[in-house]
């Protein structure tokens, strides 16, 4: 049996972390202080992107790299701090000439290639609100997404918009402009379609970052509703101040990291960690244009000698799945720091971090709506393999139980007792906080209720609290299993069956059963070299109820070749719900394409 908590050896610390005293430092800090840390603009204005590079081009890091892309077939490209600078000097000048105004919405849709990192400074240097899409989505969710956006300019491909915009583009009223990047985009350009590389040239590498409010939207983030539309989060120029704090205490960034996170920038986190916080750093980001490949990933920690690594839990899994050995045929030397997020962070996973990398692997929690990272296991904290870890200095969480009249949330009472179940709360006022939901005032007030402790933004996730402060994720508020009077959180579960040697990946639902109200079934897919069968089936079932008991282990277990599975790694456990129901399968664009079922 593997020990609790993971004590942290000084060895463990190469760099004496940012935060080496969480409490005293939860006790002097403060989001103005936070602020002026930053340059800022005349006039109390602040802007990202004058954060991010402006302000590095014009000192002593204008020389640094601040960007080194690696693409598929094998070139690298490099950009400094004032390449960049010069290059979305470029890009907001270009944008201003074709008569995009302050405010305007640009919608990215771009695999992860250098134009995208411009376009992102750029946009939000001319003032304009950033909209990134991933680039796996159908033409539907594009459409649908600029639709609620009112995007006046899309940025992709040729390839993209061909396989994917050109037949939805007259269903996209509001765009005036779409532009191509990269190779191929002007030989025979499609109709109605400009290419960027002819504007960049002609445009002039001077620009005077508009001077953006702190409260002015900047990024426009969609989240998927379960049946519903999507939503779209609003987020504000200060939400660069959370950017900075949390890379600096949640990351631990320190000058000279060369900084790897392998999230997709159509997604938050590789916006908010992915571009936004490594620059504010001035550190040097790595950017990988490939897809996951396990050789390919530990060769690119080896080589560019990454020295903090932000990845998600299902890469982690992917990785332990290749085998730790491959791990020892590369020199990871330089690595001292490993994060993750998307969803919990099972215990096993964790452990095989120090067995395989010689580093745990830290756990931290936040959402799209957050903006950043809120609850983490920083660098000198002791780990207790499966927790989120603890609030960041500036974050105020709670655990509460909601009283409600009929659907209508009307106050909270706040849960006090350790290793007791209830919702994660967190008191209102981190700059990175969203601002609303686009068009859609009254679903942005129910997140929100006042209390004694202030108002409180609602994340509608499940948790645990212990006495030493440290939260446990147990589900999403509709995730959580009601059987024979127990709830049971599938993380739990899942967890336990991701310690035998067989699994790989585990999904856990809620099976409805007249006797019990729920039932707990499990979905499994297993490591290479085992097969599916009923002896393993029966073996799986007697490890879990042996670790979980009777009462929370699963009654059932199904193979599955491949979890379904949001782009950015989250276990969609609604959708394994509905399809062992016969459901309605809701939003399913964020769906990672190629999940089977055996």
């Amino acid at each position: 049996m593997r020990p609790t908590v993971i004590r942290k050896d000084p060895a463990l610390l190469r760099v004496p972390p940012h935060l080496a005293d969480w409490s005293a430092t939860r006790a002097s800090f403060s989001w103005n202080d936070a602020r002026a840390a930053l340059a800022g603009l005349p006039g109390g204005a602040l802007n990202i992107a004058h954060e991010a590079v402006a302000v590095h081009a014009l000192g002593a890091r204008a020389g640094q790299v601040a960007l080194r892309w690696l693409g598929t077939d094998g070139d690298a490209i490099q950009f400094t701090y004032a390449d960049l600078s010069a290059l979305s000097n470029r890009f907001a000048n270009a944008v201003r000439g074709l008569g995009l105004v302050r405010g305007d919405r640009l919608f990215l849709l771009l695999p992860r290639i250098p134009e995208l990192y411009i376009a992102v400074l750029g946009a939000l240097k001319a003032g304009l609100v950033v909209s990134p899409l991933f680039s796996a989505f159908g033409p539907e969710p594009i459409a649908t997404r600029v639709n609620l956006g009112g995007g006046r300019a899309l940025l992709t491909t040729r390839l993209l918009y061909e396989r994917k915009v050109a037949q939805v583009r007259a269903q996209m009223p509001t765009l005036a402009h779409v532009l191509l990047a990269g190779d191929h985009a002007q030989t025979g350009a499609p109709a109605n379609t400009l290419a960027l590389d002819p504007l960049l040239d002609a445009a002039s590498e001077s620009f005077d970052t508009v001077a953006t409010r702190p409260d002015e939207m900047a990024l426009l983030h969609f989240t998927s509703g379960t049946t519903g539309k999507p939503k779209g989060a609003i987020h504000v120029h200060e939400a660069v101040v959370t950017h900075y704090a949390t890379g600096k205490y949640a990351l631990d960034l320190h000058d000279g990291d060369v900084f790897w996170c392998t999230a997709d920038p159509g997604w938050v986190t590789g916006m908010s960690y992915g571009v936004i916080a490594p620059l504010v750093h001035g550190v040097t980001m790595i950017v990988d244009e490939a897809e996951f490949d396990p050789e390919r990933w530990y060769r690119i920690l080896q080589d560019q000698r990454v020295s903090v690594w932000y990845t998600a839990p299902t890469a982690i899994r992917m990785l332990m799945k290749a085998g730790a050995e491959l791990a020892c045929n590369f020199r990871l030397d330089a690595l001292r720091f490993v994060a993750s997020v998307g969803e919990p962070l099972n215990p096993e996973a964790v452990w095989w971090g120090l067995d395989a990398l010689g580093l745990p692997i830290h756990d931290n929690w936040w959402q799209t709506e957050t903006g950043g990272i809120m609850i983490a296991n920083t660098p000198a904290f002791d780990i207790k393999p499966g927790s989120m870890g603890r609030p960041l200095p500036g974050v105020d969480a709670f655990v509460v139980r909601r009283r409600r009249e009929g659907e209508v949330t009307v106050g909270v009472d706040l849960i006090e007792s350790p290793d007791t179940e209830g919702e994660l709360a967190l008191r209102a006022g981190w700059p990175s906080m969203f601002r609303g939901y686009l068009n859609n005032e009254e679903r942005y007030r129910k997140c929100f209720v006042e209390s004694v402790q202030g108002r409180l933004y609602l994340t509608e996730d499940m948790v645990t609290r212990d006495a030493d402060g440290y939260f446990w994720f147990v589900g999403r508020a509709d995730d959580v299993i009601k059987s024979a009077g127990h709830l049971i959180g599938p993380f739990e579960v899942e967890s336990a069956l991701m310690e035998h040697p067989a699994v790989a990946e585990a999904g856990v639902i809620g099976k409805p059963d007249p006797v019990v109200g729920e039932a707990v079934k499990a979905f499994v897919s297993l490591k290479p070299g085992f097969e599916a069968s009923e002896a393993l089936r029966r073996e799986l079932l007697g490890h879990a109820r042996k670790r979980l008991g009777p009462a929370v282990a699963p009654k059932e277990i199904d193979f599955i070749a491949t979890l379904p599975r949001t782009r950015s790694g989250k276990i969609m456990r609604r959708l394994l719900k509905a399809r062992e129901l016969g459901l309605p399968e809701g939003d399913t664009s964020t769906l990672e394409t190629g999940a089977s079922w055996s």
